[in-house]
């Protein structure tokens, strides 16, 4: 359990939301939190994400983090983490994304799952998983920190939402009695270069296995995943950054091609 305070909570949150507000990125929560204090860290997102709810801003779903050793290795944490996706925060296929409106931008290519059933009742397993999903999507993420530099520690991302920025959604709709999540290849290109490959496989396994560990902590959490929302399951492979007038494409085998450019 974590020892630190709500007054403590309070002012990461805020500091958190400052940066959001500011579009300067500030320095890590290491002063305030322990770097493994995972249930202060989720308090601390709780209490962001708040502020943002209170603006008006609809929760429309989950992404989860850190699935991929891959990313793992590149933020330096060694568990997958969750955080909150908003109305504001989507985005469709080929659209144009101001830059202005996010920090430190790195993409990454998922599947994102389209719930048609809740999962808060029952084992929470990947059979029952599968039979809520009510379709697959080419999904591009672009994750963002508002701690500087991204000098983060596995508290600092999972404070921050879990590096939440945008997110993008191909056209192409599959069932998973059309598509294996596991056996999925994935490329994704920055101005038509290659720069992260991977497979299904490569998020905890099979992002089943990722939308699974989701349903049952976020019912440890009290608030269960439902109908109508999306998932974004983890990324597939390296993410990268983005920078202003970038164009990126990511094409995964049998869920088609999605896009977006930077301006």
């Amino acid at each position: 359990m974590s020892c630190v305070d709500e007054a403590t909570v309070t002012r990461a949150a805020r500091r958190l939301a400052e940066a959001t507000a500011t579009r300067r990125p500030c320095r890590p929560l290491r002063d305030l939190i322990d770097a493994d204090d995972v249930h202060g860290a989720y308090r601390i997102q709780k209490q962001f994400n708040a502020l943002r709810v209170a603006t008006g801003t609809a929760v429309v779903g989950r992404k989860i983090g850190a699935t991929s050793e891959a990313v793992q290795r590149q933020l330096g944490v060694d568990q997958p983490d969750f955080g909150v996706l908003f109305s504001d925060m989507a985005f469709g296929h080929r659209a144009e994304i101001p830059m202005a409106r996010l920090l430190q931008p790195r993409a990454e290519a998922e599947i994102a799952f389209l719930l048609a059933a809740d999962l808060c009742d029952g084992p929470l397993d990947d059979a029952q998983c599968r039979r809520a999903v009510g379709a697959a999507v080419a999904a591009l993420e672009i994750v963002d920190s508002r701690i500087a530099d991204w000098d983060i520690s596995f508290a600092d991302t999972v404070a921050d939402n879990a590096s939440s920025g945008v997110f993008v959604l191909g056209e192409q709709h599959r069932t998973l009695d059309e598509l294996e999540p596991a056996e999925v290849a994935m490329r994704m290109e920055i101005d038509g270069e290659v720069v992260s490959t991977g497979t299904g496989a490569a998020c905890l396994g099979d992002p089943l296995h990722a939308l699974s560990w989701l349903a049952r902590t976020a019912r440890d959490f009290g608030d269960p995943l439902r109908a109508g929302q999306v998932i974004l399951s983890g990324a597939l492979g390296p993410m990268r950054p983005v920078h202003a007038g970038a164009v990126v494409d990511v094409h995964i085998h049998g869920l088609g091609h999605v896009s977006a450019s930077f301006s």
